[in-house]
């Protein structure tokens, strides 16, 4: 089908091109909203409302891309928060890295929490260490860092050559009616 136009061609190509543009402008516009429900793409300033709503506060030097972490898994985190397997969760996913918790040892207070890290965790998260602490860590719980270092070592496995042996006697069996002397020194030696 041919639709009568009065342009030329060179018209023609600039006029799709223009509305080409002017679409795509528009689709912008419209998924514009759409976007900004994610953390991890919204403005900076729609950014800061999300964090406001779920109470996440950013502290002094934080990254933004660490800021955006923290307001996105706020809902998991504040969730599970009270357990100590859900604490490790929240030190994973916030780049720090896998700890380990220890709760109500022998000699020590029971509102004692051993966090043990390494010191390089420690070093190079201890603002937002602190944070984490302050936000999901348990009431009437007192925490204490612990560090771990971890030393490499090795293990060798060789071996090593043993010759070992047995001897193994028997007895032939007993028939009946036969007497004891017949068998005395008949044994089998292999």
């Amino acid at each position: 089908m041919q639709l009568p136009f009065w342009f030329s061609k060179e018209q023609i190509s600039a006029l799709a091109a223009a509305a080409s543009q002017w679409f795509a402008k528009l689709q912008e516009w419209a998924l514009w909203p759409a976007m900004q429900n994610n953390p991890e793409t919204c403005a900076e300033a729609v950014l800061n409302l999300i964090a406001w709503q779920r109470d996440i506060d950013r502290f002094k030097g934080e990254p933004l891309s660490l800021f955006r972490k923290r307001v996105k898994y706020a809902y998991i985190n504040a969730k599970e928060a009270g357990s100590v397997v859900g604490f490790k969760r929240i030190f994973m996913r916030l780049g720090i890295g896998y700890v380990e918790i220890e709760e109500r040892m022998d000699g020590v207070d029971w509102d004692v929490v051993d966090i043990q890290l390494s010191d390089t965790q420690l070093a190079e998260n201890q603002q937002l260490l602190t944070v984490l602490i302050q936000h999901y860590g348990r009431t009437c719980r007192r925490y204490r860092w612990k560090i771990i270092t971890p030393v490499p070592f090795y293990v060798r496995a060789g071996e090593f050559n043993n010759t070992y042996g047995y001897d193994h006697a028997a007895v032939s069996p007993c028939t009946v009616g036969v007497r004891a002397e017949e068998f005395s020194n008949d044994f089998v030696m292999s």
